[in-house]
């Protein structure tokens, strides 16, 4: 395990993540019952955008950099505010020094009746966690991998809620690992909305992977995609995308609106855009 977050903190492909997770939760926050956010593959949780690993790559400077700076439309800026909220919490001092990994942007989004689960493997990454959230009652770190949280930690007593399955596409067999971990999860959880995260870097993996989920037979299936440029000659981090099942009847609606938008003031160079599809639809339905 050599993957660290913290070159690629904030950068676009953690805006569009973490843009969509936060529509989710808000979505869950719609009624009093609580819920519950289980993510697979946690991180440190709070990035330092000063530190030698962001400065070294600057990626943060091509995402949240960019959408801190934009003025969206009154209808965007909505849309964006719970991703925005977190990011001001972490930055009291105004300006741009920290950047929320996925369990820092759910806990701060999350109610007084509302649970994080947050499961990380890396050692360093799983004693940030803990120090971060020492005490606090509504979150709980697992030291674990993440693929058997999927097993071992579903459905959840609060039977409503989110699981976030984000890896970190180190090592072969990743897109073969969310298929089958997807599978095993919605086995025992069918009623739960689940965001897969991807790379699009080798396009014609990403169509076979797409292929995969579509045929299944999970219904309910939608696939968020950005990319910031056309296809790169070599494999590069292009884009990125969001499998989302059995997502809210909003999001749909809201992602339209918002994607385009963020695939503007995202893009670094032509040929980029953005998609919304649907891989499968309700169960029994073609």
């Amino acid at each position: 395990m050599n993957y660290r977050h913290a070159f690629h903190a904030g950068n676009f492909a953690d805006v569009v993540k973490h843009a969509v997770i936060a529509r989710i939760v808000s979505y869950l926050k719609r009624k009093d019952k609580a819920f519950r956010v289980v993510d697979t593959h946690a991180g440190a949780g709070l990035y330092d955008l000063s530190s030698q690993a962001a400065e070294r790559t600057g990626e943060w400077r091509g995402g949240i950099g960019r959408l801190m700076a934009a003025t969206p439309e009154p209808e965007i800026a909505n849309l964006l505010r719970p991703l925005l909220d977190a990011v001001e919490a972490v930055n009291p001092a105004g300006g741009l020094a920290a950047y929320p990994g996925s369990p820092v942007l759910v806990r701060h989004l999350l109610r007084r009746q509302d649970r994080l689960s947050a499961i990380e493997l890396h050692p360093q990454d799983v004693d940030a966690l803990k120090a971060r959230f020492a005490g606090d009652v509504q979150t709980r770190v697992i030291a674990l991998d993440g693929w058997l949280a999927l097993k071992a930690h579903l459905p959840p007593k609060e039977r409503r809620g989110l699981v976030l399955v984000d890896p970190p596409f180190e090592a072969p067999g990743e897109f073969d690992r969310l298929v089958a971990g997807l599978t095993a999860a919605h086995r025992r959880w069918p009623g739960g909305i689940y965001a897969l995260w991807y790379p699009i870097k080798d396009r014609a993996a990403v169509a076979r992977f797409r292929q995969s989920l579509a045929a299944g037979g999970i219904p309910r299936i939608l696939d968020v995609a950005l990319t910031i440029r056309a296809a790169s000659p070599e494999p590069r981090l292009d884009g990125s995308g969001l499998v989302v099942v059995n997502p809210p009847h909003v999001l749909k609606d809201e992602l339209a609106r918002l994607l385009p938008f963020l695939a503007a003031t995202l893009a670094e160079a032509p040929g980029g855009g953005w998609s919304l599809e649907t891989l499968a639809g309700e169960a029994g339905k073609a």
